[in-house]
């Protein structure tokens, strides 16, 4: 079959020309994006499983943050708490999860993937148990740092290890599935967590999750193995890959990180993702709560309509990332498909969630969020409201200022440019 590759179609080329690498930026090729064998001859199926894995742990790890916003009010009145007390502890979770970050480039220095990931795992199942023993404010709030910090460096990780086994032109939907780990949690887990927590008590709830990780750590010990896009365990570039070649983007002089913090597609691209981040940890502290006590649902109806704003966001977000990636690959623009339909997406979820409080009736509150947070996918109305105008700020200036093509040309002029 031909294959058609950044240079132009195989049935163009000098049959006497030199032979060529495969292009692994372009699809597979044997036809079928879950069968078959890929670029470099990995077993899609294979691919497919460990990455289904890694989705898995992500939503382990969602489920983590969410239960905190399922159990608030039960345990608020068992421990005598008050809602800022709550809040503060879901606020440094998010500070503690934010430093976490930083040391994903560390464990990934000084560990291989599998351990690094059943490290983090094992911690998650651990910075549970306490509250689980000893409850009260104090044990609250420790586990959840503990937690947060062991959290932190998880994104980076299960990226790196699921693009490891899909070329680049084909990771948009291994990476919308990850992301939506968050929206399978809310939709499968919640319910189950809530019924958990209704049923036997939110301690209970904490205990359920605390055996999954440690499921999850003894099963991925006995699947994963490296894909064929790293080495040793760390990213491998592509053009190596195939090619054991050195390619004309790795000799261009490095672009120092400055230059990089202060270009308009990094600075608004980072401003667009911090707000919707916001509006996640409201969510995943208050959503529940807001249902319950401000727009009188049970516990159980609360805990059950927590999935309704995810399973808008994974049907979204799944669609873009399908069409982007047959988009991308038949030459449409990254611009268009990476920053302008998400930007015009959080938008819009801007836009109805900063109408929010103007509505009285339950059910239409309840469908504005779930409209609203989908798009942004991609604790009371006030607060909504709050974010949804500064998304709505920070999706305009991406749309004016974000453009890839241009700073990378600008920041990197002798790199090989690809979408």
């Amino acid at each position: 079959m031909t294959v058609t590759t950044a240079s132009g179609s195989g049935s163009g080329k000098d049959p006497a020309a030199a032979p060529t690498a495969p292009d692994t930026t372009d699809f597979e090729v044997t036809p079928g994006r879950f069968g078959g064998v890929g670029p470099l001859g990995e077993s899609r199926l294979t691919a497919w499983g460990l990455t289904s894995l890694l989705v898995s742990l992500y939503v382990i790890n969602y489920a983590d943050k969410a239960v905190l916003g399922i159990i608030a009010k039960p345990l608020r009145e068992e421990l005598g708490l008050s809602a800022s007390q709550i809040g503060l502890v879901g606020s440094l979770f998010f500070l503690t999860f934010t430093i976490g970050g930083f040391f994903a480039g560390l464990l990934n220095r000084w560990m291989t993937l599998r351990w690094s990931l059943v490290l983090l795992g094992l911690c998650w199942a651990a910075a549970m148990l306490p509250l689980i023993a000893v409850a009260g404010f104090a044990v609250l709030l420790i586990s959840r740092l503990l937690l947060g910090l062991s959290e932190g460096p998880t994104s980076a990780l299960l990226h790196t290890a699921a693009y490891a086994w899909h070329p680049p032109a084909r990771r948009a939907l291994p990476g919308a599935l990850l992301a939506g780990a968050a929206s399978i949690a809310k939709i499968a887990i919640a319910p189950l967590l809530t019924v958990i927590t209704v049923s036997f008590g939110w301690r209970w709830a904490l205990f359920v999750l605390a055996a999954a990780g440690a499921v999850w750590a003894v099963v991925w010990l006995s699947t994963w193995r490296p894909g064929p896009y790293i080495a040793g365990g760390k990213t491998k570039k592509v053009d190596e890959t195939a090619t054991g070649e050195t390619s004309p983007a790795d000799a261009e002089p490095a672009t120092p990180w400055v230059k990089i913090f202060l270009a308009p597609t990094f600075i608004t691209g980072a401003l667009l993702v911090m707000s919707v981040y916001a509006l996640v940890s409201v969510v995943l502290t208050w959503l529940p709560s807001y249902f319950e006590d401000g727009l009188g649902y049970s516990q159980l109806q609360s805990g059950s309509m927590f999935a309704f704003p995810s399973i808008v966001g994974l049907v979204l977000m799944l669609l873009i990332s399908i069409t982007s990636d047959r988009m991308i690959t038949k030459g449409g623009s990254p611009r268009m498909l990476r920053i302008v339909v998400p930007s015009v997406g959080v938008l819009i979820s801007g836009v109805l969630l900063f109408l929010l409080p103007s509505v009285s009736t339950p059910m239409v509150c309840v469908l504005i969020l779930s409209v609203g947070y989908g798009f942004a996918a991609t604790v009371f109305p006030l607060a909504f409201q709050v974010l949804g105008l500064v998304a709505s700020v920070c999706a305009v200036l991406a749309l004016i200022f974000a453009n890839p093509a241009r700073d990378r040309t600008r920041l990197r002029p002798h790199a090989v440019l690809t979408a």
